[in-house]
């Protein structure tokens, strides 16, 4: 079943920006097959957003070698003028050399700012080499810069780029931003080292967007006491335009909807099971946000997320509150036979329930997936079908399952760890 789903998606819909048109027919696909499925109350919330319309993108180097470069343009971006720009790199080995330039010494320039990601299982690197996709545009703004290009936040070696978005603090000045592929960066580095002045020019026409339309996507399994706070599990239905979005997200959607209703098949839970597929998450975690203020009034009792690809899970980890250290056990000792380990680090949820969670103290499962593959494919035009592998699929809903068969069958109260 999570095969067919994200394959349906996939095929049938594709790529899905938030705010885009394909976004909206995500969201009619999505009423039409959850009800197939048999959930209830399937509905659409909508809410408008921020959101961003890509365009044209080219990027040559013109000095001191002519060199085609692949590049993408980052989420937020402003356009550069019409009929693009042609400038000087300032080369930056890292954010943290950008942050430390002089004010004013990039003013009429380009700051590429380079930073090489290595894959770890966990995908940790993740944080602090994304911001300098996150942060690195504003900072060069604030040095002068007329555009930002930065090496592309990931862990593959090919010449595909990764798109993502960057931030434009209040106050701050929105400037042209993109991401080369890792060997046009290294390129550029190799340039850099031999100090020779290099030039750039750049055509971005991609622009943000005020008042676009998203909304999200709930769902219940209605479970035999309906007194009691359903469990919330979510992933997102957004996903970037250069893939098919089979990894991110349309994976996790697949998970957590599979596993919902196989945790069915041995009885009606106690609990109900909402599933949320959340709109707009790539673009700043618009939908999580919408669901915990449209839903703040209901209480909930534990969340999960599933956004991090379809390899296999190997550790799961918990935010339960002291009286529920009996439960995590019980999870934990349902997992033990598929070799998923149980971790110290404290769940947290993801972009598209941590606003819930924050706002009702709510326990939380995370089931952790291997990520040594992830940031190769994230954000790219590789994050196709073909990269998911079956059988690894299919360990994820068992793994939900047994999570699922466990919270949603618990009588007493959940909760998660006071701060």
């Amino acid at each position: 079943m999570a095969w067919d789903i994200v394959a349906d998606l996939t095929t049938e819909i594709g790529a899905r920006l938030a705010g885009s048109p394909r976004e909206a027919a995500a969201r009619d696909w999505a009423v039409a097959r959850l009800t197939l499925l048999g959930f209830k109350n399937v509905q659409v919330e909508p809410f408008t957003i921020s959101g961003f319309v890509r365009g044209a993108e080219t990027a040559k180097l013109t000095g001191p070698y002519p060199h085609n470069l692949h590049i993408t343009a980052l989420g937020n971006s402003v356009p550069t003028p019409k009929g693009g720009l042609t400038a000087e790199v300032v080369y930056f080995v890292s954010l943290d050399a950008l942050k430390v330039a002089p004010a004013g010494s990039l003013t009429g320039k380009v700051a590429f700012i380079d930073n090489q990601m290595l894959p770890n299982q966990d995908g940790s690197g993740y944080g602090p080499y994304g911001n300098a996709r996150r942060q690195g545009p504003a900072v060069a703004a604030s040095k002068g810069a007329v555009t930002a290009v930065i090496r592309s936040a990931g862990t593959d070696h090919n010449r595909d780029p990764h798109t993502g978005g960057t931030n434009f603090p209040a106050g701050s000045k929105a400037i042209p931003a993109g991401a080369v592929s890792a060997p046009d960066a290294d390129l550029i580095a190799r340039i850099a080292a031999t100090g020779k002045p290099m030039t750039i020019n750049l055509v971005l026409e991609s622009h943000p967007q005020a008042n676009m339309p998203s909304g999200n996507v709930i769902a219940d399994l209605p479970g035999r006491d309906p007194s009691l706070p359903p469990i919330l599990v979510a992933c997102h239905l957004d996903s970037w335009d250069l893939g098919t979005g089979a990894i991110d997200d349309g994976a996790g959607c697949a998970i957590v909807t599979a596993a919902a209703l196989r945790a069915q098949q041995g009885g009606q839970p106690l609990r109900t099971i909402r599933v949320l597929w959340a709109g707009s998450e790539e673009l700043g975690g618009f939908g999580g946000i919408a669901y915990a203020k449209a839903h703040a009034g209901e209480p909930h009792a534990l969340a999960m997320e599933s956004d991090f690809g379809a390899d296999r899970v190997w550790r799961v980890d918990l935010n339960l509150a002291a009286a529920n250290k009996p439960l995590g056990a019980k999870v934990s000792a349902a997992l033990a036979p598929m070799g998923i380990v149980t971790g110290t680090t404290k769940a947290g949820g993801g972009t598209d329930v941590e606003p819930i969670i924050a706002a009702q103290k709510l326990a939380v499962v995370d089931l952790q997936q291997d990520g040594t593959r992830y940031f190769d494919l994230h954000h790219t035009p590789d994050d196709t079908l073909d990269k998911i592998d079956p059988a690894q699929l299919e360990q994820n809903v068992a793994a939900w399952t047994a999570v699922l068969n466990v919270v949603a069958n618990e009588p007493g109260a959940i909760a998660g760890q006071s701060d």
